[in-house]
């Protein structure tokens, strides 16, 4: 759609997928729905130009999204060491999707930045690294990278879609449907568009929402009762609530990457709740996902106490303290963004 691309960014990103010997695609840590969409996406759409890829993730992505690597060709680093680090090494094109800062792809980090091969970042999260890249591809007003990498294939495609294949459109679909949550935040005219557009080029929206959203385990249902029943807690006089999860919880419910996605947004769903959050420890830190409905800034937020950043209105970041401390940690802190604003 006109102003969400710069001018020449199709361009230039055309030229260096045409020109390339060796791409290696890469997304963040913890890959969502908008990571693997988008990079797989990418991978089927230059395979119908004739071109070759590689998609390296550095760990593993949830199982309900499987059935986007339909060939299991994502290479996944904490997996595959040495296939996932000479993939990055022999590449002469690194293209970076949906992270903004390198540090979100952990121990890939120092092999991207000592490569000599062009770096191109395409991504919707605020404050990208630029002077991590060659080219970057930025736009905080899109719903997801999907959406961006979609107008980018467009304007590639002179307008049209017809060249992307089904299973490329499919990814961008589900990247975006996950980020939104379904189509209920970060929706404008451009998304609706890109939706018709998808749905025209033979994207099947119930069968993709029956795989995405309910192709969950036992244990992860069971695990997201416990959640509510027993680790919900409501901060009505802040308009808040949060979720803590130690480690000991989540193993006793077989805890699985992905398990947690949309968790953060539960408490979201109780009348007067605008902002709420998700902690979940980690062997070395505590992961901090954030979210709110209002115009309270978890970006800002993030930024000021968790170590991370993101969207205004959807966020995420790391705590280095015990599990035990941090409802308090979190409730003092919300005390006093509030407080500051």
């Amino acid at each position: 759609m006109k102003g969400y691309l710069k001018r020449n960014s199709a361009a230039y990103f055309h030229n260096a997928v045409k020109n390339a010997k060796s791409i290696a695609i890469l997304t963040h840590t913890n890959p969502d729905g908008d990571a693997l969409g988008s990079v797989t996406a990418l991978k089927w759409y230059l395979a119908a130009l004739g071109i070759n890829s590689r998609i390296v993730v550095p760990n593993p992505y949830p199982k309900n999204l499987k059935f986007l690597d339909r060939d299991g060709d994502v290479i996944i680093h904490s997996w595959r060491r040495e296939a996932a680090e000479r993939t990055v090494i022999n590449a002469d094109l690194i293209i970076a999707l949906d992270f903004n800062q390198l540090k979100r792809i952990d121990d890939l980090e120092p092999l991207v930045r000592e490569s000599a091969a062009k770096k191109i970042l395409v991504d919707h999260h605020p404050l990208p690294e630029k002077e991590a890249f060659d080219f970057v591809i930025s736009n905080t007003e899109v719903s997801s990278t999907c959406e961006l990498l979609f107008w980018l294939i467009r304007e590639i495609e002179e307008g049209s879609i017809e060249r992307v294949p089904e299973i490329a459109a499919q990814s961008l679909y589900v990247g975006m449907m996950t980020d939104t949550n379904n189509f209920s935040n970060s929706v404008d005219a451009g998304t609706f568009l890109m939706s018709y557009e998808l749905l025209q080029r033979g994207v099947d929206k119930e069968t993709l929402q029956l795989k995405v959203f309910a192709g969950f385990s036992e244990e992860r249902m069971r695990l997201m009762g416990h959640s509510l029943l027993n680790k919900m807690k409501l901060l009505p006089e802040y308009g808040a609530g949060y979720i803590v999860l130690t480690k000991d919880e989540l193993d006793e419910f077989q805890f699985a990457e992905g398990d947690t996605e949309g968790f953060v947004n539960l408490p979201l769903n109780i009348y007067g709740i605008t902002i709420s959050a998700l902690f979940t420890e980690k062997d070395e830190h505590i992961r901090v996902s954030l979210r709110s409905s209002d115009n309270f800034s978890v970006n800002r937020f993030s930024r000021n106490y968790f170590n991370g950043g993101g969207h205004e209105r959807a966020a995420g970041g790391r705590l280095f303290i015990p599990v035990s401390e941090v409802g308090e940690y979190f409730e003092e802190s919300l005390r006093k963004e509030l407080e500051a604003d």
